[in-house]
């Protein structure tokens, strides 16, 4: 991931909370380990954003997998990272007149014929960008869970609306995976807030560090904020906590990109929630009683 301003008008966006009572406060350091999150799939091994990272994730036991939805020219929801498909395809070899190659100015048809693997290594040639639906379908059939997020919705109007029908298409609307398989995350506060006014039952997620000042109006819509490894402390873990979200549960933390086990260890000790790695068995083996297959139920936002 990588960090996005937010616009000036996201405070104009943001809903209203209240504190939850002293109880309720996670304390940092808490002996509760953090849940290990697979980064664009198991990244560091395999392809990002492919379905070789997630079947990778799930070989190494892990559960939880983060990816990032953007859409084509005809309107198909692709899982890709950036914007532009130079960095991670073949892009220019096959259209080399269409620089800057944005997602955006492809179609689905065109970016299927495109090598997804090769750039990582020549063991995934031939792998290539998934379409949304086919990316549910391959996290479905390894009974994983997912954090899904949202990329440059400035670039695609109503994506949010989109995705959600997608996924309620593919039968991640139920009970069962609001509860405990699927939260959706944007840097974009704009887009949190419209996930949850169109879908209250969703778990949403804000990426990035807003001023603790600021953590009372992004609760109104927003179930954790997940910031950078590099911002955090356990005072600002802590003011996240003390925070109702809007189910009715204490706020949580989920840190990014955390790749080492000494850092894994200090995000762990500031009482963060979860941890999204590239390298989930490095953080795994760091520290050792971390959930890394248990779901979160809607209780576990709860904290006695």
């Amino acid at each position: 991931m990588h960090a996005r301003a937010v616009a000036a008008t996201t405070t104009a966006l943001l809903g209203a909370t209240v504190l939850s009572p002293p109880s309720e406060v996670r304390a940092a350091g808490s002996h509760e380990r953090p849940l290990i999150v697979a980064h664009r799939g198991a990244s560091a091994y395999a392809p990002e954003n492919t379905l070789p990272a997630v079947d990778k994730a799930a070989a190494l036991g892990f559960t939880w997998v983060e990816n990032d939805v953007q859409r084509t020219k005809d309107g198909v929801l692709v899982v890709l990272h950036d914007d532009s498909l130079r960095r991670t395809t073949n892009v220019q070899r096959v259209f080399p007149k269409r620089a800057p190659w944005k997602v955006k100015d492809f179609t689905a048809a065109e970016i299927a014929r495109l090598d997804a693997g090769s750039w990582f290594s020549p063991v995934y040639a031939g792998t290539r960008v998934p379409t949304l639906d086919q990316y549910m379908r391959r996290v479905e059939r390894n009974h994983e869970k997912l954090l899904l997020e949202i990329k440059n919705p400035e670039l695609y109007p109503g994506i949010e609306r989109q995705t959600l029908r997608l996924l309620r298409r593919e039968g991640w609307l139920d009970h069962r995976h609001l509860t405990s398989r699927l939260i959706v995350q944007s840097f974009s506060a704009g887009s949190v807030r419209a996930v949850h006014d169109l879908e209250p039952g969703v778990r949403t997620a804000f990426l990035g560090g807003p001023a603790t000042a600021d953590l009372h109006r992004y609760a109104g819509f927003a179930d954790l904020i997940n910031p950078s490894y590099g911002t955090l402390s356990a005072e600002y873990v802590s003011a996240v906590h003390a925070f109702t979200g809007p189910h009715g549960k204490p706020m949580k933390v989920f840190a990014w990109t955390v790749d080492d086990a000494s850092r894994a260890r200090t995000a762990a000790g500031y009482g963060v929630d979860g941890i999204i790695s590239n390298k989930p068995d490095v953080v795994r083996a760091a520290l050792p009683a971390a959930r890394t297959t248990a779901p979160i139920p809607a209780t576990a936002f709860l904290v006695g």
